[in-house]
């Protein structure tokens, strides 16, 4: 196939909780699935371009990130939003003996569970979800998203004016979920008297169906949008044109509306694939689930300079980010 340029405690969470004590072990043939100073083959597969300011481009840049350290070999399959096409590049990679095959897309999983067994030697990593199968080759990750989206909702329900705030998601699983559910319920907290309209178009590409939902909650009065997934780039085109704020998530995404966007929060995939590597290397090919989070720092709100945010809100945001980083604020999820 063609190839593709592209600090804390990290969770493990328990479902890999019996091969806690450090990411190491033998793969299933008993022996390392890569040598030291040998070149890793590391295949990426996702939904969308690598460059869509979002969940693509927060897996791509890690991936990217590790390339000189791992002596990684990548070859990038982006755009791969029908998962038929999906299947076929990841059951490739699996027969030509890839060490890693990063299925990046919660409607990857089913092909995850169908291949993993027929390609023993070969590890899969796939997300956000948290669920290995129960099968040794297979890593899966998670971002707790839910925490970013309560702290911003909290700040939009502060910053509104007109009191109805759009959150628009593309389908109701994964990080989009809890991001999409946080945010309404940092909203709530702040303010309950706060009009919240959230909906799913179905759909994590289409754009012209994102724009559409932000079309008609501009219409309603909502002064605040946010959402989640490749597609947003219809919403804040639409934000935009509307002179609306907007918050994003995965990736800081400021550069689509420099005006607009209040704040992004930013996924940082790098410690988890060190994690992941450092197994595959020692033969180790999987059994383990990892989540990003504010505390871990996978997470972090990324304010943008040019937003006139008032320094009250933002101080009062920050103090539930402490919170949550804490423990002493658990969002709902």
């Amino acid at each position: 196939m063609k190839g593709k340029r592209s600090k804390a405690r990290w969770l493990l969470l328990p479902a890999a909780a019996a091969i806690a004590v450090a990411m190491v072990g033998c793969g299933s043939s008993g022996k390392p699935a890569a040598s030291a100073g040998h070149a890793l083959k590391v295949a990426l597969i996702t939904p969308s371009a690598t460059n869509d300011l979002a969940f693509s481009q927060a897996m791509y840049s890690a991936v990217e990130s590790l390339k000189t350290k791992y002596n990684l070999q990548i070859s990038v399959q982006d755009n791969m939003y029908v998962v038929a096409d999906a299947a076929n590049a990841i059951q490739q990679y699996a027969a030509e003996g890839y060490n890693l095959i990063i299925a990046n897309g919660s409607q990857y999983g089913s092909t995850v569970q169908q291949l993993a067994p027929k390609y023993p030697k070969v590890s899969f990593a796939w997300g956000t979800a948290g669920s290995t199968f129960n099968m040794k080759n297979v890593y899966a990750y998670q971002a707790a998203a839910n925490e970013g989206g309560y702290v911003q909702g909290y700040m939009a329900a502060l910053m509104s004016k007109s009191k109805v705030i759009g959150v628009i998601g593309p389908i109701d699983v994964g990080d989009a979920q809890l991001y999409t559910d946080g945010f309404k319920a940092g909203v709530m907290a702040a303010d309950k008297s706060a009009t919240v309209h959230l909906s799913f178009t179905g759909s994590f590409s289409d754009v012209s169906l994102m724009a559409s939902a932000a079309h008609s909650y501009v219409s309603e009065g909502a002064d605040v949008l946010t959402g989640s997934s490749q597609s947003v780039v219809g919403a804040i085109g639409v934000a935009k044109s509307s002179n609306v704020a907007w918050f994003g998530t995965q990736w800081d995404q400021s550069t689509l509306a420099p005006s607009d966007v209040v704040s992004s929060q930013v996924y940082n995939w790098v410690p988890v694939l060190d994690h992941i590597l450092t197994g595959i290397k020692a033969g180790k090919l999987g059994g383990a689930t990892y989540m990003i989070n504010l505390r871990n720092g996978g997470e972090k709100i990324v304010f943008n300079a040019s937003y006139p945010l008032p320094a009250s809100i933002k101080a009062r945001g920050m103090a539930v980010l402490s919170k949550i980083e804490s423990g002493a604020l658990i969002p709902p999820q």
